[in-house]
C-alpha cells in the first residue's frame, strides 16, 4: 500500500533532547535534588515521604520530562481500574481486535500492553517514556478473539529484552490500524492486585498518562483503593474519564451515585461512560455497549487541538503537584535533619557529662580514699617525715632525698593504686553515659530502630583494657612533664636527688588532692597529703612551676578521658553516619522547587494559545469499533450518561473540548443540564424497582466471575 503524505510519521527526537525550555532545565535540577535526597530515619511521616519521593521521580522520568522534550508525541491514554473491572475486554471491544488478554484468574493483566498506530511505534519503542520498562513487541492476532477466556501468561519476547525479565517490568507494544494516529491506549495491571509489583506498576503507569480512562464496576465503584488514586489525580489536575462497567438493567441510577462521588472528590467535570452488563460475542462487548467510548476516543484522535489541550492541562497539573510534593519532601528532609541532630545531641550531652564526672572525681579528693591513700602513706612514712617538714625546708629536703633513695620500691604500688582508682571512675562514667544514650534513643521513634541487635546499652568488654592503656599513658605523660621540668637549670640535681618516679607520684597526688569530696577524719589526712605533695614539688621546682605542672597534668588527663568517651559515643553516632542524612537536603530541594515554579510561570506566560480545532463532522480516518462510520464525532456531555454509553451531542459547538476538560468558558445552563436517560422497563407493581445501593468499600461482588460469563 502506498503511504499517503499524512501517514508519514514525524521522526521522533532522540530520547534526551532538550528543546531549550527553561522549564526542562529546572525540572532536571529538581530531579537531581530529589534523587539525592536521603530520608533514612524513621521520623514522623518518613514512610509516606519516601513513597512520595519515588512517585515524584517516576512521574518526572516516565511522563513530565519525556512529554516536555517530545511535545508532538502521541497522547497516551492509560486504562486502569480494579481487579475484574473488565479493562482488557473493554480495550479489545473498542478496537475490535484481541490486543490484550482478559482472563478468569486473578491477577489478570500482568505485563502492560500499549496499543498504538503502526506509524507511531517509534515514539514508544525507545526509552523516551517509561524508561524503566523493557520493551517487547508482538500481537495476539488480528480479528476476533476466541469465545473462551484465555488464561494470561508471559508476553511473547521479541528478542529486545532478554526474555528473563519478569512480566510486570515489561511493556508489550502492539500495533493496531484501528487506533487513530496521535493516540495510544495502555492496558495497565489492576490497581488493587494481590501482587505488590502489579499494584506499584499500575500506579506508575497512571502517573505516566496524559489521560486516565478509569474503569470500575457497579459492584465496586465505592471501593477505597480506586478513590485513593482518583483523589491523587484530582490533586494534580490529571485529566480523567470514568467508565462504569457491568451495570445491570434497572440499576442505571448507580451512575448518579458515582457522579455524586466524582463531584465530591473534585472530578465533577470528568466524562462518565456507562457500559451495561452484556454477553460477550466472540470475546467482545456489543458495539452499542462501547459506542460512546469509541466515539469519544475517535473524536479525540481526530482533534489535534483537543489532544494538545488535554496534554497541556495534565502537564501543568503535574508540574504544580510536583512543586507541592517537593515542598512537602523538603519539610520531611528538615524533619530528618532535626531528628539526626536530636539523637546526636543526646549522645553528646551524655558523654560530655561523663567527662565532667571524671574531672570532678579527679579534683575533689575522692581518689585519695581507700587504697590510694594507704599506698601513699606507705610511700612517705609518718612520724620522722612530718617532723622534718615542720622543722624547715632544708631538713625536709634532706629527709626527702634520703627517703627516696632508700625506699624506691613503694613508688609502683602508689602508681598502681592510682591507676586502679582512676580506671573505676572512668568505667562507671562510661557505663552511665551508655545507659542514658540508649534509653533516650529507645524512646525516640527515629532512634529506636537503630538500636536493634547492637547491645549499645552497656559498654563493651574491651573498654577496660582501653581505659587501662590510656591511664598508663597519662602516668607516662606525668613522668615526662617532671623529667622535662627537672632538666631545667638548677633543677637537675634536685630532681635527680628525689627521683623522677617519686616526684611523678607526688604530682599525681597533688592533682587529685582537694578536700571537696572528703568528710571527717579523711579531711585532715587528705589535706596533709595535699600539703605534703605540694611542699615537696615546690621545694624542687618552685611555686609557679608546680602550678604549671598541675595544670598540664589535668589537661592531659582530660584529653585522654575525652578520647575514651568519644570512642564510646561513636558507637551511637556511627549508626547515624552510616545512614548519610543530608543536612542541606531540605533547603536545596526547596530552592529547586522555586526554580521550577518560576520557570513554569514564564512558560505559561509565553505559551501560544492552542487553536480551538474541532473534530471533523465527517468520518475520521480511523473510527473505532462502534463509533459509526458516517455519523458525527460525539463525546459525553457532563452530567449525562445512559446505559448504552455516554450521551451523544449531535450538534458541534465552538470550544467543545475546552469545555469538556474544564479549560475554557463554562457551558450554558442548557448544556449543563443532564440529557434524557432512557427509561428502564418498569417493574411489576408487586416488585418495585430497587433503590441504588452504594457498595461498601472492599466489596468483592462479581470480581471472581469470569469475564466470558458477563
Amino acid at each position: 500500500m502506498t503511504a499517503r503524505p499524512d501517514d508519514v510519521p514525524p521522526p521522533p527526537p532522540p530520547a534526551h533532547v532538550d528543546e531549550g525550555n527553561a522549564l526542562v532545565d529546572a525540572l532536571e535540577l529538581l530531579r537531581a535534588r530529589l534523587a539525592a535526597l536521603r530520608l533514612p530515619l524513621e521520623s514522623t511521616g518518613a514512610d509516606a515521604a519516601r513513597a512520595d519521593q519515588a512517585r515524584s521521580l517516576h512521574q518526572l522520568d516516565d511522563y513530565l520530562l519525556p512529554r516536555l522534550r517530545s511535545r508532538r508525541a502521541p497522547l497516551l491514554v492509560v486504562v486502569g481500574g480494579s481487579t475484574g473491572a473488565g479493562k482488557s475486554t473493554l480495550v479489545n471491544s473498542v478496537l475490535g481486535e484481541r490486543v490484550s488478554l482478559p482472563g478468569v484468574l486473578r491477577p489478570t493483566t500482568r505485563a502492560p500492553v500499549l496499543v498504538h498506530h503502526p506509524l507511531d511505534e517509534r515514539w514508544f519503542s525507545t526509552d523516551r517514556v517509561l524508561p524503566g520498562l523493557a520493551r517487547t513487541s508482538g500481537s495476539l492476532g488480528a480479528g476476533r478473539a476466541p469465545a473462551a477466556p484465555v488464561v494470561p501468561g508471559p508476553a511473547p519476547s521479541s528478542g529486545r529484552t532478554g526474555g528473563d525479565l519478569p512480566p510486570t517490568r515489561t511493556l508489550r507494544l502492539t500495533a493496531s490500524e484501528a487506533l487513530p494516529r496521535g493516540l495510544a491506549l495502555l492496558d495497565a495491571p489492576d490497581i488493587d492486585s494481590v501482587e505488590t509489583a502489579n499494584r506499584e506498576l499500575a500506579g506508575q503507569l497512571l502517573g505516566a498518562a496524559d489521560l486516565w480512562l478509569f474503569v470500575t464496576t457497579a459492584a465496586r465503584y465505592a471501593d477505597a483503593v480506586p478513590w485513593d488514586l482518583l483523589k491523587q489525580a484530582s490533586a494534580r489536575k490529571a485529566q480523567v474519564a470514568m467508565v462504569l462497567d457491568r451495570v445491570d438493567p434497572g440499576a442505571e441510577a448507580t451512575a448518579d451515585d458515582l457522579r455524586s462521588m466524582m463531584a465530591e472528590h473534585g472530578l465533577g467535570d470528568a466524562p462518565l461512560f456507562v457500559v451495561p452488563e452484556a454477553e460477550l460475542t466472540d470475546g467482545f462487548l456489543p458495539e452499542t455497549a462501547v459506542a460512546g467510548i469509541s466515539r469519544w476516543l475517535t473524536g479525540l484522535g481526530g482533534d489535534a487541538g483537543a489532544r494538545e489541550r488535554v496534554i497541556v492541562a495534565t502537564r501543568d497539573g503535574v508540574v504544580h503537584d510536583l512543586v507541592r510534593r517537593s515542598d512537602h519532601l523538603a519539610e520531611a528532609a528538615d524533619a530528618q535533619e532535626a531528628a539526626d541532630a536530636r539523637l546526636r545531641l543526646v549522645v553528646e550531652r551524655a558523654y560530655a557529662d561523663a567527662v565532667a564526672h571524671v574531672q570532678a572525681a579527679t579534683s575533689d579528693g575522692a581518689l585519695l580514699r581507700g587504697e590510694v591513700l594507704a599506698r601513699w602513706q606507705d610511700f612517705v612514712g609518718t612520724g620522722e617525715f612530718y617532723r622534718a617538714v615542720e622543722e624547715g625546708i632544708g631538713r625536709f629536703r634532706d629527709a626527702m632525698s634520703a627517703f627516696f633513695r632508700g625506699k624506691p620500691r613503694q613508688v609502683p604500688q602508689v602508681e598502681q593504686a592510682i591507676a586502679h582508682g582512676l580506671e573505676s571512675v572512668v568505667l562507671d562514667a562510661a557505663e552511665e553515659a551508655a545507659e542514658r544514650s540508649f534509653q533516650a534513643w529507645r524512646g525516640d521513634a527515629a532512634g529506636a530502630p537503630l538500636l536493634e541487635g547492637l547491645g549499645l546499652s552497656r559498654v563493651p568488654a574491651s573498654l577496660r583494657a582501653e581505659v587501662g592503656e590510656q591511664i598508663r599513658g597519662w602516668q607516662g605523660d606525668i613522668l615526662q612533664l617532671v623529667s622535662e621540668q627537672g632538666s631545667a637549670k638548677r633543677g637537675t640535681a634536685r630532681a635527680l636527688s628525689f627521683g623522677v618516679n617519686g616526684l611523678g607520684v607526688a604530682l599525681m597526688v597533688f592533682v587529685f588532692a582537694s578536700t571537696g569530696g572528703l568528710t571527717g577524719v579523711e579531711v585532715g589526712i587528705a589535706g596533709g597529703t595535699a600539703v605534703l605533695a605540694q611542699r615537696l614539688l615546690e621545694a624542687v621546682f618552685g611555686e609557679d612551676a608546680v602550678r604549671r605542672l598541675a595544670l598540664q597534668a589535668r589537661e592531659r588527663l582530660r584529653a585522654r578521658v575525652q578520647a575514651v568517651m568519644d570512642g564510646q559515643a561513636a558507637r551511637f553516632t556511627a549508626q547515624l553516619d552510616a545512614l548519610g542524612t543530608d543536612a542541606a537536603g531540605g533547603s536545596a530541594l526547596r530552592a529547586a522547587a522555586r526554580e521550577v515554579e518560576a520557570a513554569a510561570e514564564l512558560e505559561r506566560a509565553a505559551r501560544a494559545p492552542v487553536a480551538d480545532v474541532e473534530a471533523p463532522v465527517g468520518a475520521p480516518a480511523h473510527p473505532l469499533r462502534g463509533a459509526g462510520p458516517g455519523g458525527p464525532s460525539v463525546a459525553p456531555r457532563k452530567g449525562g450518561a445512559g446505559a448504552g454509553g455516554a450521551v451523544a451531542s449531535a450538534e458541534r459547538k465552538p470550544g467543545f473540548w475546552k469545555r469538556l476538560f474544564g479549560l475554557g468558558e463554562e457551558p450554558s445552563a442548557a448544556e449543563r443540564a443532564p440529557a434524557p436517560v432512557p427509561e428502564p422497563t418498569p417493574a411489576p407493581a408487586s416488585e418495585p424497582a430497587p433503590e441504588p445501593v452504594r457498595p461498601s468499600a472492599g466489596s468483592l461482588a462479581d470480581t471472581d466471575r469470569p469475564e466470558g460469563e458477563r
